[in-house]
């Protein structure tokens, strides 16, 4: 690895003073938007499935890996604020540039996949309330995603698009309406039965690799870059002084245990109601419809219609994420100025990449993709993508060459370190035969 120089000050094409980044999240942390985001219809299709197939058995996983997925969260979050870059600018000052072309290469695959699972499911939703094809609302979802990215800051239609996400509520109300084991609940937490065959085992990638994404590492390290540059006198915490790092690290660990807090929340009771309402009529999820009947049991003849919402609305909020991260990591890569702030005519690589990653996502639904083994897929893809980002993560994270004094240390070191590991472990397993 080479060194790092000049850490302290802002890439040249992140040193930008348009007006319109004064607005950037100013009302909501990175973390928690963070979060809001990983409960895309990539992550409700994949709980649905693991809670219709196997019941409570994978309950534990989504408590495992919430300290965990809050640990490289938070080391990321860290990387963006010490060192006022992404992660890609980062990697690249790093180390090879040819691991950078990859793990980038790496990450806008598995987000164009992620693209292409959310939108056949958001397209299937509509489907299922309005008669049409199906195509149709793909491509028109697509163009309105981009649109809105390229003519508005993301944070001004995300506030209202982010209530739309309170449906996913329904999920928790179901659990205490049904009949529920909780009993069975807390002894499939505290003493799970592990299955070494590989539908299970495959299932568990799938479940952390819908939690644990490389996309969430670069947006949430990108946009501490950016909330950094939207004040105006702030810089990077290498330059800062000691009570004013803490004091920034003291906020994005609320924020971050915040925001994974409500991903892993809702994605447990999703999982939950499955297995109450699905696993235990030996229903298992085909289409749409199959994940829908989930939230009968609450909302009766609406269920559809609360489905969709929910579908539609975690996904319009989400493709930004999966686009832009894909952009801020070939931004940060190539030098190009970035930020979903920016006007288009100041930032043309930037937001080219954004484009390209929906029209693939598009494009990758004209092959007649099965929208539910699709959600389940991409999420198996983010968590095989995952395991040489986090690697990277982690020694940048703990770097001293990077991070000066503010290196990771302890505890939250060795979560880093065992969210790795997990990850690792469970995608060689994926391919053991049983």
């Amino acid at each position: 690895m080479t060194a790092v120089a000049d850490n302290e000050k802002l890439e040249p094409e992140i040193a930008v003073t348009d007006r319109t980044e004064r607005l950037w999240l100013s009302r909501l942390g990175p973390g928690l938007v963070t979060g809001g985001a990983d409960d895309d219809p990539s992550g409700i299709g994949t709980y649905s499935q693991a809670g219709a197939k196997f019941g409570f058995a994978l309950l534990w996983t989504l408590l495992l890996t919430y300290p965990l997925m809050v640990a490289i969260q938070t080391i990321s979050a860290r990387i963006g604020r010490v060192t006022g870059k992404g992660l890609a600018s980062n990697m690249r000052a790093f180390g090879p540039r040819w691991i950078v072309i990859v793990l980038v290469l790496l990450l806008t695959v598995a987000n164009t996949i992620n693209i292409a699972a959310d939108l056949a499911a958001m397209g299937a939703a509509i489907g299922l309330l309005v008669r049409g094809p199906e195509q149709l609302y793909v491509v028109a979802l697509g163009a309105s995603s981009a649109i809105l990215q390229i003519c508005l800051p993301y944070e001004r239609y995300a506030r209202f698009l982010k209530w739309l996400t309170i449906v996913l509520f329904a999920y928790v109300a179901v659990a205490f309406v049904v009949p529920v084991d909780w009993a069975q609940v807390g002894l499939s937490v505290v003493r799970p039965r592990v299955q070494l065959s590989g539908d299970y085992l495959t299932t568990v990638v799938a479940v952390l690799g819908t939690t644990i994404s490389p996309y969430l590492f670069f947006w949430q390290a990108s946009q501490e870059v950016e909330e950094l540059r939207a004040k105006p006198g702030e810089h990077p915490l290498r330059r800062a002084s000691s009570s004013r790092a803490h004091r920034q690290f003291d906020r994005i660990t609320v924020d971050t245990w915040v925001g994974m807090g409500v991903s892993n929340g809702v994605g447990f009771f999703i999982m939950l109601t499955a297995a109450a309402t699905l696993h235990v009529h030996n229903i298992s999820i085909q289409t749409s419809a199959d994940a829908a009947k989930a939230l009968a049991p609450i909302a009766g003849r609406f269920a559809a219609l609360v489905f969709a919402a929910g579908i539609v609305g975690t996904g319009l909020l989400a493709l930004p994420v999966l686009a832009g991260s894909a952009a801020y990591g070939a931004a940060g890569a190539f030098r190009w100025r970035n930020s979903l702030s920016l006007h288009l005519t100041l930032a043309r690589e930037f937001y080219s990449v954004i484009v390209v990653a929906i029209l693939g996502g598009v494009a990758m639904t004209f092959c007649h993709l099965d929208p539910v083994k699709a959600l389940y897929w991409s999420a198996v893809a983010n968590g095989l993508a995952a395991v040489p980002v986090m690697i990277v993560v982690m020694l940048m994270g703990t770097s001293q060459r990077l991070m000066g004094k503010y290196a990771i240390s302890g505890i939250l070191r060795f979560g880093g370190w065992t969210a790795t590991v997990l990850m690792a472990v469970a995608a060689v397993g994926m391919f053991i035969p049983a």
